[in-house]
């Protein structure tokens, strides 16, 4: 198994958090590094875009979250083998990560001008993604996004809805999920309560 070392911030949620989550269930050992947000500052001039997460296999760094995700997901079996449902697969990953663009410049964006962002995306592409989830996630019987099994995909969704409902982003109504797409929410509790992710969060808790 390769020595792996996981560079993010310490916090649970961003686009590290279902790579970790996968490497986790799949009992990969890996050096979860974390760090705090005044030192991102210095932990980006080693990276490559100046950017994190980075994911370091055997010494050499690899950049981009999908690309680290499928390669987790690879190593935990949570990644199909046949190559539709492994389509299917990344193209839910590919639309969260899209949703996460569109979002990714307001998190530099203060009072007013991140309000009016926000509810912006909140009454556009927001709902878009949310409703197209959940026809996907209806399209491939309702618990499972793909390969009628927990796969990376359940884990990026997972904590993308989430997030959404936290309170943690600013501007954005709580209850836009369930407002819009309630189905991805009994998917949210069905993940968390997957006895590796409670496992996972319990060590955390622990502490």
């Amino acid at each position: 198994m390769p020595q792996l070392k996981l560079t993010y911030f310490d916090m649970h949620g961003g686009r590290a958090e279902p790579i970790r989550l996968a490497l986790a269930i799949g009992n990969i050992s890996f050096d979860d590094h974390r760090f705090s947000y005044p030192e991102f500052a210095e932990v980006r001039k080693n990276t490559p875009f100046n950017q994190v997460p980075v994911l370091e296999v055997d010494g050499v760094q690899i950049t981009q979250c999908d690309s680290m995700l499928r390669y987790a997901g690879k190593l935990a079996g949570l990644y199909p083998t046949d190559a539709y449902q492994a389509l299917l697969c990344d193209e839910v990953m590919f639309v969260i990560e899209e949703a996460g663009i569109k979002m990714g410049p307001t998190y530099r964006m203060t009072g007013e001008e991140q309000k009016a962002a926000r509810l912006a995306l909140a009454n556009s592409s927001i709902p878009v993604y949310l409703t197209w989830l959940e026809k996907k996630l209806a399209a491939n019987g309702g618990q499972y996004f793909a390969d009628n099994r927990l796969t990376v995909a359940d884990l990026k969704v997972f904590i993308d809805i989430r997030t959404l409902n936290s309170g943690r982003l600013d501007h954005l109504p709580t209850d836009l999920v369930e407002k819009l797409a309630p189905s991805l929410n009994a998917h949210m509790k069905c993940v968390a309560e997957h006895p590796a992710v409670v496992a996972y969060y319990a060590k955390f808790a622990a502490k």
